[in-house]
């Protein structure tokens, strides 16, 4: 192959005639000087040809030199011969062609390609296949499947065929169709639908005049009032909803409280009403049932069901027969057998299955439970149940049981010791012997007990629990129990230490849970993880669930860990002062001022309470005390003042707050002086001081507003207008002080100047409500409603969540019938608000829904009692609909909380002529001077 020459060098082959397989023969063009070449003569081509076919085998006419079929005289046709030649015999267009060592190279060379393509189709052919086998072999087809089963079906004979049962429609494809053919659609008349809209009206009536109706079409009447009601009674089942949803806490008095039991009542026949309503083709259920029984027939559940279901459709005789069937089926299952005692409990039969039960389950406790229960006789519940021990002597219900029924004291303790010995790990059993027995003896068993389980806490509770009922002053088994438990690996956590306090407390054990608390409240914790706070929470959740004396230890302890505190010393005085004696928070309180002597609210408040106790004296002494620890404390100062006073001794407070004028000269010293001065009716002396504080103190908000309201009680208006000017221009960002100035024109007829200090007012302050709202008013109070409720959408843009505004719109710019469902709107976009609350209350009460008023005064109480106008429309309502008792413990409790906020609250507590009053008195104002 290497001394191959190229093509263009290689030698023409023999014969070879150019042209000749194109059938050229010569031709001229213009640009010859003569003839083209001739081609081969005829007898050249018939040469060349015989030369070929002798090479090849061939007859010089081109066929085979064998005789075929037609020359045996097959009467064949002579030109079929074409179709049979051989294709490398070429003729034609390829004659005269010689078979060289080339030809012969390359055929070899396609041969060993076409082998080699061959054996790599058959290769790929074999792995596709055998990928297959192997895909088919993994993932059968369904057919391939149930081979076998189909092949078992030959065996199947004609009675088991005609048994098999129907089958459903399990694929749901006809289910729409067939339920609608079962369902009947009828056009329900006005009549009805108002009938069931009043139905469950209580003390509703309409008069029947024809005002509230009117004919339909069809001759029926549509009773406008009563549809009208039914809209209030959705809007009201949607307000409790969304005051439910605002709260958010029990403390905001918007959580909803569950009963445990009834909600379990409640959801049993819910659940039955639905399994009516499931079951409502008993037959249908019926055949299911049947067809799972049969299918599995071991299967308890399966039998149970049945059963119910016949009991549900008042078969009560085919349901014990359908349970005795698997109870016969199922001998080993304990709710089979239950099942039909339960069924069989009125007849004679229960205790005849009770025996059978017992027989195929001998230690079964529920079925011996069940057995003893049947008996009517306390002799023959002892029999049942001490053979039951006989059987099963370690079950610890079955000693409990024993022990119930016995009446005798000393047998229970002879079967309690019977049952320690056979059970030394039951702690119930220990501390059931434990408290039969007498003190000395149960030390012993409890001693016994701890060694049998050293890692129980409740033996060593009633260990604590025994040695302060024997009067021991120092509980020494808690501190001995954390040791031991925690040696064992078995320490409990804090908080069920917590709730074990808490137990002793409801027992009466008070020394044991102080000493529960002393030892493990501080178990686990560390100083990085914040323990005052989650101390405090622990004491409030113990008040919340009435366990003073256990927040009382947790507040002891803390105060020992945290001595200097203000907050905890602070707390522990609050759980003292409503929840023990005056002496026990004086105690508390003294120690709080020796702790912190540096807090003055503490001093104040121990003066406070000595001073409420009616020992002024010792009030006074405990102000000096205060005085000696914080010198020129404005507060102290003002504490002495308010004391002095308001016991008469006007001279010596004047004296307080001239000296106090000088120790310590702060701005609000000076206002309480200009205000002791007013209220004693001293005008002059009060403008004097108050043109002296504003020298020293210019940016005082409350100076520039005792100033105005200094001259607006001299009856000079426009001294008062330029002192609320020049105060707003100091002091912009105060808010009282643009009211009085607003209010000031507005009193004098300048509503149009009262219209633009109050715009003034918006521009220092944009985002108050109290502003928007008194624009509001302005407008309201002058007649221009549409321009009212222009400003409130204003208002509610800037300040969308002021419960203060929703009340206003609620109830001076809405139509009776919308307040509901605005209150409703307002509920769903604002936090809980006191002030919305409120509204809410006074719609139900105009609605004379007094339950719900009542209810919706008391959250708004709980939200802020510290504003003094909800308590005073609850005051007022209460002296309306609310009885003696009630009135009396709303006025107590608003004495306690002293509240000191709200609109028409403080405009009545400051005013000069009610400085002297009580809280009730101002309370009984405040009542009187709000409007309904």
């Amino acid at each position: 192959m290497s001394d191959r020459r190229d093509f263009l060098s290689q030698p023409a082959p023999e014969n070879y005639v150019a042209g000749l397989g194109r059938g050229a023969t010569g031709f001229t063009t213009r640009s010859d000087l003569g003839p083209a070449r001739d081609g081969p003569s005829e007898d050249q081509i018939k040469e060349a040809l015989a030369k070929r076919a002798a090479q090849l085998g061939l007859a010089p006419d081109g066929k085979d030199g064998k005789k075929g079929k037609d020359d045996d005289g097959d009467g064949g046709d002579g030109g079929d011969d074409e179709r049979f030649q051989d294709p490398d015999n070429e003729v034609g267009l390829f004659a005269g062609g010689v078979y060289d060592k080339d030809d012969e190279e390359a055929d070899k060379i396609w041969e060993w390609v076409d082998e080699r393509m061959d054996r790599r189709r058959r290769q790929r052919e074999e792995r596709e296949k055998a990928e297959r086998e192997e895909y088919e072999r993994n993932n059968p087809k369904i057919q391939q499947q149930f081979a076998d089963l189909k092949r078992a079906l030959s065996t199947v004979s004609d009675d088991e065929w005609a048994n098999l049962p129907e089958v459903g429609d399990l694929t749901g494809k006809n289910r729409r169709s067939k339920q609608a053919l079962r369902q009947r659609f009828y056009a329900v008349p006005d009549s009805v639908l108002a009938a069931a809209s009043g139905a469950s009206e209580l003390g509703t009536t309409v008069a029947d005049d024809g005002a509230g109706s009117q004919d339909t079409s069809d001759g029926t009447m549509t009773n406008f009032a009563q549809i009208g009601a039914a809209r209030g009674k959705v809007l009201k089942s949607r307000l409790e909803q969304a005051s439910q949803s605002a709260g958010g806490s029990t403390s905001g008095g918007t959580s909803t409280s569950i009963d445990p039991q009834g909600y379990i009542t409640n959801l049993n026949k819910l659940q039955m009403a639905e399994s009516q309503v499931q079951v409502g083709d008993i037959n249908r259920v019926r055949e299911l049932l049947q067809s799972v029984v049969k299918t599995n027939p071991n299967n308890a559940l399966g039998w149970i069901a049945a059963a119910r279901l016949e009991e549900l459709a008042g078969k009560i005789v085919s349901a014990r027969k359908t349970i005795d069937q698997g109870c016969a089926r199922c001998p080993k299952s304990e709710d089979v057998w239950l099942e039909n005692i339960r069924l069989n409990h009125e007849s004679q039969n229960a205790k005849i299955i009770a025996r059978r039960a017992i027989e195929a389950n001998g230690r079964s406790v529920r079925l011996w439970v069940e057995a003893m229960r049947l008996e009517t006789l306390s002799s023959n519940k002892k029999r049942v149940i001490r053979q039951a021990l006989d059987h099963i002597p370690e079950s610890e219900a079955l000693w409990k049981e024993a022990v119930n029924l016995e009446e005798n004291p000393d047998d229970a303790k002879l079967l309690l010791a019977k049952a320690t010995e056979l059970i030394p790990l039951s702690v119930d059993l220990w501390l059931a012997l434990a408290r039969l027995e007498t003190p000395e003896n149960a030390q012993k068993v409890l001693n016994k007990a701890r060694k049998a389980v050293p890692t129980s806490h409740e033996i060593w509770i009633a260990a604590a629990r025994l040695q302060e009922q024997l009067g021991s002053d120092k509980i020494t088994a808690i501190k001995r129990a954390v040791q031991v438990l925690a040696k064992e690996s078995a320490m409990p956590k804090r908080e069920e230490w917590i709730a074990e306090a808490e137990k002793c407390e409801e027992g009466g054990a008070t020394l044991t849970c102080e000493s529960i608390i002393r030892e493990t409240l501080g178990w686990s914790l560390d100083e990085d993880d914040d323990r005052k706070d989650t101390w405090m929470e622990d004491a409030k959740s113990s008040i919340n669930r009435g366990m003073y004396e256990t927040a009382r230890a947790i507040y002891a302890y803390a105060l020992r860990v945290f001595v200097n505190s203000k907050t905890l010393w602070l707390a522990a005085a609050d759980l003292e002062r409503n929840h023990s004696t005056r002496e026990s928070l004086w105690q508390v309180l003294e120690k709080a001022v020796e702790a912190c002597p540096k807090s003055e609210d503490l001093w104040m408040m121990l003066a406070k309470e000595k001073w409420q106790a009616g020992e002024v004296d010792n009030a006074r002494l405990v102000l000096k005390r205060a005085f000696n620890q914080n010198p020129n404390n404005e507060d102290i100062w003002l504490a002495a003042v308010k004391l002095e006073s308001e016991n008469g001794n006007t001279e010596q407070a004047r004296n307080l707050l001239e000296v106090a004028r000088t120790q310590a000269p702060t701005d609000r010293v000076w206002m309480k002086s200009v205000v002791f001065e007013r209220v004693l009716g001293n005008t002059e002396t009060a403008l004097d001081l108050v043109l002296q504080a504003l020298q020293m103190f210019p940016a005082a908000p409350k100076l520039w507003m005792l100033k105005g309201q200094i001259y607006e009680d001299m009856g000079q208006v426009n001294q008062a207008r330029e002192a609320y000017s020049t105060g707003v221009k100091a002091v912009p960002k105060s808010v009282p002080l643009w009211l009085l100035y607003s209010r000031l024109e507005e009193a004098h007829g300048s509503i149009v100047k009262a219209r633009s200090v109050l715009d003034r007012a918006r521009l220092a302050a944009p985002k108050d409500a109290q502003l928007w709202c008194e624009s509001v008013r302005l407008e309201r109070r002058a007649g221009n409603t549409t321009q009212a409720k222009t400003l409130m959408a204003r208002a509610q843009q800037e300040v969308p969540k002021s419960g203060l505004l929703w009340a206003e719109q609620i109830w001076h710019l809405e139509p009776r019938t919308q307040r509901k469902p605005r209150s409703l709107e307002a509920i769903k976009k604002v936090d809980s608000d006191p002030l919305l609350f409120v509204a809410v209350a006074r719609i139900f009460w105009a609605e004379r829904k007094l339950e719900k008023a009542q209810n919706w005064f008391e959250k708004a109480l709980v939200l802020d009692a510290d504003y003094g106008d909800s308590w005073a429309w609850y005051h007022r309502f209460l002296r309306q609909h609310g009885t003696e008792e009630k009135r009396a413990e709303v006025v107590s409790k608003c004495v306690l909380n002293e509240p000191r906020h709200g609109e028409v609250w403080q405009a009545i507590a400051k005013n000069p002529r009610n400085a002297t009053k009580s809280t009730e008195e101002i309370l009984n104002l405040v009542a009187a001077e709000l409007e309904q």
